[in-house]
């Protein structure tokens, strides 16, 4: 008999773990008039390259406080820091998500259907350890999801994967499960272990018909379906396989870490890794994972959670009535980034903290692929972001907030890039590095803007599109964060 979840959200959906954390010292925090360490709230570092030189602001500690100026490493020190919390000892049981994908709706036309053939899905771990479970989402599934086996793996190379590492996955104690419209589930752990930066291969197989109306469109990532139909589950040597650019079903893999804890990046395209190389684990999340790794110590046990969505804006939803001569997205943009910030965001295993980078389409999408009349003012933009902050401070996560990068010469889509847009931009930006809501800014529009022609993506680090960085783009702003905060 199949195991059946019947509740949306659906047990065994992982939840935070944010209990207080204990300050952490940082000696370049001393100029601060209050520490950014104590409870969330409303402080902001905003930091970056100016002028070709490299500075960092502390703005905003308190409404009366003039803001204090500290170097670039310190400031990003003590901002990290705070995101990161020591390595503390954890009792078993501790679930951190190592990686992680946001549940988009399909796109408009027909939904890809899997019939009786195996999915062999790859997924990049950022932290390591020995035992493991999966969440699978029907989120916006019409009909139950029906798994009749899962596996998971280390992945060799292609679709292959490392025969002594493959482990069958249960959903309370069942080797299938039928996940009802709306729900998610976690798998049961299974003990496997695996080093940091890996990439698994979760199998997933179906003896009827799985449509993917719950899927990650812009993996960046190749994965792999069965030509045939048949249980392909346990084969090390998988069978010849059709590739696939998208994550169905498969919205996280954690890991049972006590030292550990994650950052949650929440936002666009920007965040998705959208202009990175496909299949090099090129994305910003992966840069500053992998640059955490090399630095080992503290640094190698914080996670990094990517829940970027294509096309996605702070106040609205995907625009569904395509607008004329815009490409038609239906529903596949998401919804707003205020509706899944508690799903996507607040609810990830062992999150601390989130990065907020959400924007930039709310400007371009208005006015050419949705109407005009959804282009925010900047006091719109304001009550967003302040939202957000308030909703991760209630749920114990310390809440990051990004400046928004340039976007003049994007072509891709009608009316993107306008003299107007560029101007309100820039206010929404001063605002964020100054109005101390965040507990601490990234200023990523001075990493990657060129210095002589700031409303324009500098060349170098540009993708063809002019919106989005190349995979040395987004190295940069990874490497934009010292790693002062978590060295011992």
């Amino acid at each position: 008999m199949e195991r059946r979840i019947a509740e949306g959200g659906g047990p065994g959906t992982p939840q935070s773990t944010n209990a207080p954390e204990t300050p952490t010292k940082c000696g370049a925090c001393a100029t601060a008039r209050r520490s950014p360490f104590g409870p969330p709230g409303p402080s902001s570092v905003a930091a970056g390259l100016r002028g070709g030189g490299v500075a960092a602001t502390l703005a905003g500690m308190d409404k009366h406080s003039r803001p204090s100026v500290i170097s670039r490493s310190a400031a990003l020190a003590c901002a990290v820091l705070m995101l990161a919390g020591p390595a503390r000892a954890q009792p078993s049981g501790h679930w951190v998500g190592s990686w992680a994908a946001a549940a988009q709706p399909a796109f408009p036309g027909p939904q890809e259907r899997y019939v009786g053939r195996t999915l062999r899905l790859v997924a990049h771990a950022s932290i390591g350890g020995g035992r493991w479970r999966i969440r699978l989402s029907n989120t916006y599934g019409k009909t139950p999801l029906r798994i009749a086996g899962a596996h998971l793996a280390r992945r060799l190379h292609g679709a292959d994967v490392d025969p002594d590492s493959d482990r069958p996955l249960t959903f309370g104690g069942r080797p299938d499960v039928v996940i009802a419209p709306g729900a998610s589930v976690s798998s049961d752990p299974v003990a496997l272990a695996v080093p940091p930066l890996s990439d698994l291969a979760v199998s997933l197989f179906a003896r009827g018909t799985l449509v993917a109306d719950t899927a990650h469109a812009l993996a960046q990532q190749t994965s792999y379906v069965t030509r045939a139909p048949g249980n392909a589950l346990a084969a090390a040597r998988f069978p010849r396989a059709r590739e696939i650019g998208d994550w169905p079903f498969l919205t996280g893999v954690d890991v049972d870490a006590a030292d550990a804890s994650a950052i949650v990046a929440f936002g666009d395209s920007w965040i998705d890794g959208d202009g990175s190389t496909p299949d090099a684990n090129a994305r910003w999340t992966d840069a500053l994972a992998a640059r955490l790794q090399r630095a080992g110590g503290a640094c190698a046990r914080v996670a990094l959670l990517n829940e970027g969505l294509i096309g996605n804006r702070l106040l609205h939803g995907s625009p569904e009535h395509a607008m004329p001569k815009a490409p038609d997205f239906g529903r596949a943009l998401g919804e707003s980034g205020l509706a899944r910030f508690d799903r996507d965001a607040l609810q990830q295993a062992g999150a601390k903290a989130v990065v907020i980078h959400l924007g930039t389409n709310d400007l371009g999408l208005a006015g050419g692929v949705a109407p005009a009349s959804e282009l925010p003012s900047l006091e719109a933009f304001v009550a967003g972001y302040r939202e957000l902050v308030e909703r991760a401070h209630r749920a114990g996560l310390r809440a990051i907030g990004t400046t928004l990068t340039p976007v003049e010469g994007v072509t891709a889509l009608p009316g993107y890039d306008t003299p107007d847009k560029e101007a309100l931009r820039q206010r929404v930006n001063e605002w964020i590095r100054t109005s101390g809501t965040f507990d601490a800014v990234v200023d990523v529009d001075q990493v990657v803007r060129d210095p002589a022609h700031p409303a324009r993506l500098l060349a170098s680090l540009a993708a063809p599109d002019h919106l989005h960085p190349t995979d040395a783009g987004y190295a940069t702003v990874a490497d934009a964060v010292p790693l002062a905060f978590c060295m011992r």
